[in-house]
């Protein structure tokens, strides 16, 4: 596993307020999301976050209602030039500048998602009509990879429940599980025995149906970018990042705890939980601090990255340190 010292990260300035919040004043009346791109050309856009800010599809949000469960994050924000110039994404590279200028010629449409497995009404789903379906609204999430970086990204996307109600999963469904596209045409580092292929990744059924986790079609109020898991992602802002499956091809409710890529390559290291968790070191470093991105000192990290009250009691009685 490539592991970057944080001295080495550059950082740029946060997106300015006034910029970003004018933008989401024109985008708060909407409640359904645009339509799709179509096109593989504007994908190829987002490559540069200068050109995406100008030409990138901008995605109508619903503004959540006052009682919403989900916390308001005030953090601030890292940048759009970090957020997709920085990034774990082995199909492209396991160099971390690599993925964007890799994954420019990524095509994302057409795209189906299949959802099946323990599940009553088993569908298959044309990424545009997810979108449509299930309108998507701002989730400012923190984002804490395993190597001891952080992120603030304001994510794009709805709640994973709402797909998994719609195909009614089965009573002994316990577990959901995630399949990467593994394309080599288009992912050249599939050519490579870094990882077993397919990247497979996965959630206990409650977790999958928290409010919390959700499938991000974009960030900053704009079409997700290839090298950030175009065209949808699984986001679990409470683990660690790389539980949040990529460009997602099937999602599969199952009875057994499945079996996960990073599990399979390094069980010692890498849990099925992942829970961000301080107080469980990684073999080879601390997990007790970490280094936000766009920051120059560091700081200390989170139980569950800040979402405890949220989500601890899904781990009542269980043993954290056992159970990583």
């Amino acid at each position: 596993m490539l592991i970057k010292p944080p001295e080495d990260i550059k950082s740029s300035e946060i997106t300015e307020k006034e910029i970003y919040f004018s933008r989401r004043r024109l985008l708060r009346g909407a409640v359904l999301v645009a339509t799709s791109m179509g096109t593989a050309w504007l994908y190829r856009q987002f490559a540069s976050p200068g050109e995406a800010a100008k030409s990138g599809e901008k995605i109508a949000v619903v503004v959540p209602p006052a009682e919403s469960p989900i916390p308001v994050l005030q953090d601030a924000r890292t940048s759009l030039q970090d957020i997709t110039h920085y990034n774990n994404f082995y199909e492209f590279s396991t160099d971390k500048r690599a993925v964007a200028p890799r994954a420019r010629n990524f095509v994302s449409r057409p795209w189906t998602v299949e959802v099946g497995g323990l599940a009553h009404k088993p569908r298959t789903f044309d990424v545009d009509d997810l979108r449509r379906l299930n309108p998507p609204e701002e989730r400012v999430y923190r984002h804490r990879c395993v190597e001891g970086w952080s992120m603030v990204i304001p994510w794009i996307g709805f709640p994973l429940s709402r797909i998994l109600d719609q195909v009614q999963p089965m009573g002994s469904a316990r577990y959901v599980a995630f399949e990467t596209l593994a394309d080599p045409q288009q992912m050249p580092n599939i050519r490579s025995t870094v990882l077993d292929w397919p990247y497979v990744e996965g959630l206990r059924l409650d977790e999958a149906m928290h409010p919390l986790t959700i499938l991000a079609v974009g960030l900053y109020g704009e079409t997700l970018a290839p090298q950030n898991g175009a065209p949808l992602r699984l986001v679990v802002p409470w683990k660690y990042g790389f539980k949040g499956s990529k460009s997602i091809i099937r999602i599969s409710l199952v009875e057994e705890m499945p079996r996960t890529t990073w599990n399979r390559v390094t069980p010692s290291e890498y849990g099925f939980y992942s829970n961000v968790n301080p107080n469980v070191d990684h073999p080879r470093w601390s997990q007790r601090t970490e280094q936000r991105i766009g920051e120059s000192d560091r700081r200390e990290t989170l139980m569950f990255n800040g979402y405890a009250d949220q989500v601890a009691s899904l781990y009542a009685g269980m043993d954290l340190k056992v159970n990583f």
